[in-house]
């Protein structure tokens, strides 16, 4: 109540005051143009008179002259007129009685200027009046003088309604301006801070869902963002700590955040992690006017922004975005996440040549499908090399930079893009603590040995303690590569390689995605599944289709996907149980990915050509069988496809692990849904309870979309069950923790001891 009294009071003084000034200055213009326009008037009258006068005054023809007045003084507001001689006799007067009127009016008066007209205001019977007297001179000499005395009382009246109506304005103004107060403070200020109140209330006992409506408002905006972060965090704390005390009692032990970060504080003290990956997490493009944060389409971003969430540190990378320099301090530093910031983000700025060269150029029209076996020929040029290894060294330029004196850094490099970085790093600062983290497949030795620079990246990555890689498979091709291509000692039993005095253990590390702490508020999953079928009517009737099966894709738009394989075989799905066309949709959520590259056009324009000849083939007025929606999508975007499918295709050609398929078992708290998976990825590994395909194989891929169809609930809900088991185990927390715990444990220098793993 206080609140709104200072509001109201604070308003009614200030507009008081404006109103107010606004009136004096209303009333003062409007009383000097009625003043002027009085003044005009009896000037023009006096001059009419004086011209009127001249003769009969000649004359001496006081009859005449007193017609004259008579005449004059009929004009409206016209109170007398006196025409006398200087010693005050009176010649002639209009009305007869004007004789009190000229006594109130101070005449004749030493007031007067002498020869000269003049004109005053004066009170006559408690009313204002203008006196207005001018001689009337006949050889240089003023022998009479004239007087008009004119109504000004009309002055006051106006000036007075000025006063008044400016004053109801205000009174009216005011009653307005406590009634909109009081109805906004209501609606806006306490009214809001009562649910929110009440809603923090609830949270503290545990109760609360969801943020009130209120806390969208503009007024709260700030307070809205800050209050729903903190209850997004305390519900995901008192979550986590529900399942932390359900895992003691069970004797299990699943990875959350919390218990990553304090594995992290147990195994590296006060040491921060540096991270290092071509991508960043957070992009910052600008849109029309304003700058917006945008999360890049890239599953090695997926598996390590929760990490980085939970572990705290700095995360080096490309600056991308059209804008990132514009939030980035003078160091090229950020805060990120926006909004709750956990990590630092370090950017390194690459001209457009080291980003073809480097980026286009070897990593992805090199190295990447030198790595992935998907019958697509490396391009290798030597100006791209030259490239590659320029931004190997600026990255380690700056990397060195951030380190600074920290002993023993922990660094964790990521991805094909930095295989020369390991080394660079060592050679500077032997001390440091390094591990490489391969996301792709490793060849066998044969296809590997077609790179010219084999040597060169070999051994840039062995300056790495440790070489990660998702499958014990790929770990194997990489020792064999080695083997084949540089003098090392190999020992097998520890899959380690020493070189110089330096040894690098090579390990297995299958990446994952944060699996959610708290499945969908402790509902049943008999009402999750209709939620389910009421989401996925509604994303299919948003699109324009209408089908009681739904399919989803998720990838970027990328020749190792398998994606035409995967149109194909549901055409000919469609061919072999033709009692589903109308009946099933496919939806592909496609994110276009390196298009400056030739082959990467190229393969979308024949993405989409695929999908239209298909379409064209089946589709109907409400139906068509794909639907491709290519766009960078959102993880918010994409979750509701995941939760309403009836099945996920990830047909990848080559992959090394694939994170579609985990994010899809993971999102499927109502325990259905059937994931159909490529042999060919890390995942399968994993994941033996989904429907395993071979993507070549259009004839087997259409006999699994039909049975994954025609499965029966419980067998989908059994094997749903057993995914999500091995998801939540095996989740990107653990993974983090079996890195930290391998870096921690590397040998000081002269200590041999090895890693063991969580």
């Amino acid at each position: 109540m206080k609140i709104t009294l200072r509001l109201i009071t604070s308003l009614l003084i200030v507009t008081t005051f404006v109103a107010g000034s606004f009136s004096y200055v209303q009333y003062r213009a409007e009383k000097n143009r009625l003043v002027r326009e009085l003044e005009r008037r009896v000037v023009i009258l006096s001059d009419a008179l004086k011209e009127s006068l001249e003769s009969p005054l000649e004359s001496k023809n006081l009859s005449k002259i007193s017609r004259v007045i008579e005449r004059f003084s009929k004009r409206e507001k016209l109170l007398g007129l006196v025409l006398y001689k200087n010693d005050g006799t009176v010649l002639a007067q209009s009305p007869a009685d004007f004789k009190d009127l000229k006594s109130q009016a101070s005449y004749p008066d030493e007031g007067w200027a002498e020869n000269e007209s003049s004109g005053r205001f004066e009170k006559i019977d408690g009313k204002l009046a203008y006196a207005y007297r001018t001689p009337l001179v006949a050889d240089d000499q003023p022998l009479q003088s004239l007087l008009i005395l004119q109504d000004a009382h009309y002055i006051d009246v106006r000036i007075k309604g000025i006063w008044k109506n400016n004053f109801i304005r205000l009174l009216i103004l005011t009653v307005l301006i406590v009634l909109t107060t009081l109805l906004v403070v209501r609606w806006s200020i306490t009214g809001p801070i009562a649910q929110v109140a009440d809603w923090i209330k609830q949270l503290r006992l545990g109760e609360a869902q969801q943020p009130p409506k209120a806390l969208r408002g503009d007024i709260l905006g700030p307070l809205a963002k800050e209050v729903s972060q903190m209850a997004m965090s305390l519900q995901a704390a008192r979550a986590a700590a529900e399942k932390e005390a359900q895992l003691r009692l069970s004797g299990e032990s699943i990875w959350t955040p919390e218990k990553l970060k304090e594995h992290v504080r147990v195994k590296l003290g006060n040491k921060s992690l540096f991270l290092v990956s071509n991508r960043e997490p957070y992009m910052h493009v600008r849109q029309k006017r304003a700058i917006e944060t945008i999360v890049p389409a890239s599953g090695m971003v997926t598996a390590l922004e929760p990490v980085m969430r939970a572990t705290g540190g700095t995360w080096i990378a490309h600056g991308a975005g059209d804008a990132d320099r514009e939030v980035c301090d003078a160091s090229n530093k950020v805060q990120v996440p926006p909004g709750e910031p956990a990590y630092t983000l370090k950017r390194v700025w690459l001209t457009k040549e080291e980003e073809n060269g480097h980026y286009y150029g070897f990593s992805n029209e090199g190295l990447w499908p030198l790595c992935h076996i998907t019958h697509t020929r490396p391009v290798f040029r030597l100006d791209d090399w030259i490239q590659y290894q320029k931004v190997n060294e600026k990255f380690a330029e700056s990397l060195l930079q951030e380190i600074g004196n920290e002993e023993s850094p922990l660094i964790l490099i990521q991805d094909y893009h930095f295989a020369l970085l390991p080394l660079l790093i060592k050679n500077k600062r032997p001390d440091a603590k390094i591990a490489i983290f391969w996301h792709i497949p490793w060849p066998n030795p044969e296809s590997f040995g077609i790179c010219p620079w084999k040597q060169e990246i070999l051994m840039g990555m062995m300056g790495a303690d440790i070489i990660g890689f998702h499958t014990q498979f790929h770990c194997n091709n990489f020792l064999d590569t080695v083997d084949n291509t540089l003098e090392c000692k190999i020992t097998w039993e520890n899959f380690s390689l020493e070189r110089g005095g330096h040894e690098t253990l090579v390990r297995p590390f299958p990446i994952s995605v944060a699996f959610p702490g708290k499945d969908d508020s402790g509902k049943e999953v008999s009402e999750l599944r209709q939620e389910s079928e009421s989401l996925k009517v509604s994303l299919l009737k948003d699109n324009g289709i209408s089908a009681k099966f739904l399919g989803v894709g998720v990838d970027r738009l990328d020749y190792t996907k398998g994606i035409i394989e995967r149109f194909r075989a549901i055409e000919r799905f469609l061919e072999k149980y033709p009692q589903y066309i109308g009946r099933f949709a496919f939806v592909e959520l496609g994110a276009p990915s390196r298009t400056h590259i030739q082959k990467y056009h190229d393969f979308v324009a024949e993405v989409e050509k695929t999908a239209e000849a298909i379409n064209w083939r089946f589709q109907s007025k409400t139906w068509k069988p794909i639907l491709l929606l290519k766009a960078h999508h959102s993880h918010e975007a994409i979750a509701p496809f995941y939760r309403a499918a009836d099945l996920c295709l990830v047909t990848s050609l080559h992959d090394g692990m694939n994170l579609v398929a985990k994010e899809f078992v993971a999102s499927r708290s109502d325990v259905d849904g059937v994931l159909i998976l490529s042999q060919f990825t890390g995942a399968s590994r994993e994941l033996p309870d989904a429907v395993i395909v071979n993507p070549y194989d259009v004839e087997a891929m259409a006999d699994a979309i039909y049975v994954s169809l025609e499965m029966p609930p419980e067998d989908r809900a059994r094997r749903m069950k057993q995914m999500r088991s091995v998801v939540q185990d095996r989740n990107v927390y653990r993974w983090a923790a079996n890195i930290i715990t391998a870096m921690s444990r590397l040998p000081s220098k002269g200590n041999k001891k090895e890693s063991e793993l969580v």
